[in-house]
């Protein structure tokens, strides 16, 4: 049984045109439902609350141009305090060479502190007392709270120090790699 040529031709481009279609109608499709029809996944990376978009806090000054770590609360440090720049602490020392590039600062908000015990189990912390109500961060949980700030002085993202701090060292880790300043 011998077929024509023009047989044998049509059957293999019914062939390629089938393996085409194969790899090429999934991708029409995904391409229709993100850009057509708007649907996008709703899937993260982040961990932490996004805030977006990034506040630009009004004394940017006290950051000193470098991502920081910022806790604020009563300069006495109560346990949730010292749990809170524990975690702060460690998250920082775990960047490795990275850490140059990330400053650590408490915004004490009464008379301030404890300072031997400050400068000895957290060396490196700034200390900065302030206001009762530091302007442009939110007011809401801040006992429970570690905040990013980028080098432009812009608040980015909130943590709460409760959960798994794991989670801060992955977010963190992908700012500085995705960042050229600070």
């Amino acid at each position: 049984m011998s077929t024509s040529p023009q047989a044998l031709r049509a059957r293999n481009l019914r062939t390629v045109a089938a393996l085409a279609a194969l790899f090429l109608a999934p991708l029409a499709l995904s391409f229709w439902m993100y850009y057509g029809l708007g649907w996008h996944p709703a899937g993260r990376t982040n961990h932490g609350e996004l805030f977006e978009p990034a506040r630009p806090l009004p004394d940017a000054a006290q950051f000193g141009g470098k991502w920081s770590l910022v806790y604020i609360a009563a300069g006495s440090c109560d346990v949730d305090c010292r749990n809170a720049l524990y975690v702060m602490r460690q998250t920082r020392l775990s960047l490795n060479q990275q850490m140059s590039r990330v400053s650590s600062v408490f915004l004490a908000t009464d008379p301030c502190c404890d300072r031997e015990f400050l400068q000895r189990e957290h060396p490196g912390l700034t200390i900065v007392p302030t206001a009762a109500d530091p302007q442009g961060f939110p007011a809401h949980d801040r006992a429970t709270s570690l905040f990013i700030v980028d080098p432009l002085g812009n608040l980015v993202m909130r943590y709460d120090v409760r959960g798994n701090p794991k989670g801060l060292l992955e977010d963190l880790k992908k700012l500085l790699q995705l960042s050229h300043i600070g």
